[in-house]
């Protein structure tokens, strides 16, 4: 398509997005920019480094950076290249070092709040007082660390914009269907841990694909029908997952943020048994709903069967509970990291449980996961054709019928098959696009807020 503007390219309001935006070289390298660049970014679990330097490499759009605790306690996050000649510092996933030392010429950086002023300052120089004369000011060459992080409820979240607003603000009230794949399965705040590590895999696909399916599209279930034939769901019976009531496409309309899931409610309901071929499992499902139906009472509770926080984070609420993000290559390709989520306190065996089922679900080897890969990068090599990219995808399901939700202000809700969340995600995707200031970015929550109130 050229050249065209962006808002050409997504003509939101209408349902029509360009294909080209999805293999476009351009495109992608203004997303790294105006996206990445910008915008909060999901960058790990702090379970995952339980313990004083520790660290857990990830990434931040194609950046490699490195998830660390300090000797203080804190989480840092910084960029995994070091200032003098850009080496990556660790070229191991995971592992534990008071410094990063870097393998090309030996310079080392450190988080140690007691021998540094900042995280990442340099530290060490090899031949510093001969080579250099003493000359390098090491303060000057620290590594490049993020601008802000935030710790929320376990999730590690970090953006390289210092005038991103707070985090909490940038997810809204979304945060109370994020909660409901954080907390204790009791209703306890927080209280999950990462378990089995992260699995990691390559798709050749646009990575906007993925965030796009988990945000609320239940069209596509029909791509799961043989999945839910074999029965891979805890229950030993037909279906993949926890049963559920009806769900609802709700979305965030000024922040890009959607999900599928329930709607306010304020009472649990019976315990429903669905770990019959587990006893010990089921036991402790059957006690932890019971204390949450004393914790919570009468209050206003949501539920999240799986969700997207734009950019590229996804989750799943229930079971399979797990944290998704996706990492962009190139217009073409993305690397795809699940992690796996229970409760710290569980027992052994609800734990290990979880992990096989988790296994037989999500990541490269799990059957509905195998199903949407094969639906990414199908729809990806369909728009790399001169005429195919000229296109656009058809997004018009339910336009104009989205309804505000009373409860939640910034809220709307717009059926169980709907398109809407779609809309609302790559209307956001060109306001970032297109460059607006954070002022303009956050105004239409900050109005929903005010009415509210």
């Amino acid at each position: 398509m050229g050249h065209k503007a962006i808002d050409e390219l997504v003509r939101a309001e209408e349902g029509l997005v360009s294909r080209s935006i999805f293999v476009d070289d351009d495109i992608f390298q203004r997303e790294l920019r105006q996206v990445f660049g910008r915008a909060w970014l999901f960058v790990g679990h702090e379970s995952l480094v339980p313990k004083p330097d520790d660290y857990f490499v990830s990434r931040m759009g194609t950046e490699s950076v490195i998830l660390t605790r300090d000797r203080q306690g804190q989480i840092q996050v910084m960029l995994n290249s070091c200032a003098h000649r850009g080496m990556k510092l660790c070229r191991y996933d995971h592992g534990n070092n008071r410094t990063f030392t870097c393998p090309y010429h030996g310079w080392s950086f450190s988080t140690d709040g007691k021998l540094v002023e900042k995280p990442g300052e340099l530290v060490g120089v090899p031949g510093h007082a001969t080579h250099y004369k003493g000359e390098l000011d090491k303060k000057q060459w620290g590594l490049k660390t993020v601008a802000q992080v935030v710790n929320y409820k376990g999730a590690i979240w970090a953006t390289w914009d210092p005038d991103a607003p707070p985090f909490l603000d940038y997810l809204g009230n979304m945060r109370l269907y994020l909660d409901a794949a954080l907390d204790h399965r009791d209703g306890s705040e927080g209280g999950s841990e990462v378990i089995g590590g992260v699995q990691k895999w390559r798709v050749k696909c646009n990575w906007k694909f993925a965030p796009e399916n988990f945000i609320g599209d239940l069209y596509h279930d029909i791509s799961h029908r043989s999945v839910d034939i074999v029965g891979i769901g805890p229950g030993g019976g037909k279906g993949r997952r926890d049963p559920s009531v009806t769900r609802s496409a709700i979305c965030f309309p000024e922040l890009g943020h959607g999900l599928l899931g329930r709607l306010p409610f304020y009472e649990e309901g019976p315990y429903a048994p669905q770990y019959a071929r587990y006893p010990e499992v089921e036991a402790y499902y059957r006690e932890v709903h019971e204390r949450r139906e004393r914790k919570l009472g009468a209050a206003m509770r949501v539920q999240t069967s799986v969700g997207t926080i734009f950019p590229n984070m996804s989750f799943h609420g229930r079971q399979p509970r797990t944290l998704a993000v996706f990492h962009p290559i190139s217009p073409t390709e993305m690397e795809m990291w699940r992690m796996y989520l229970v409760d710290k306190d569980a027992p052994e065996a609800v734990k290990e449980a979880a992990r096989h089922y988790f296994l037989r679900y999500s990541g490269p080897g799990g059957m509905t996961e195998s199903d949407d890969m094969e639906n990414w990068t199908g729809a990806t090599e369909a728009s790399l054709g001169a005429i195919s990219r000229e296109l656009y995808f058809n997004y018009q399901m339910g336009v104009g019928h989205a309804e505000p939700v009373p409860e939640i202000p910034g809220c709307a809700v717009n059926g169980e098959y709907t398109e809407e969340n779609a809309r609302i995600y790559y209307r956001r995707w060109a306001q970032f696009m297109n460059g607006l200031s954070w002022d303009e970015l956050m105004a239409g929550a900050a109005r929903a807020q005010e009415q509210a109130a």
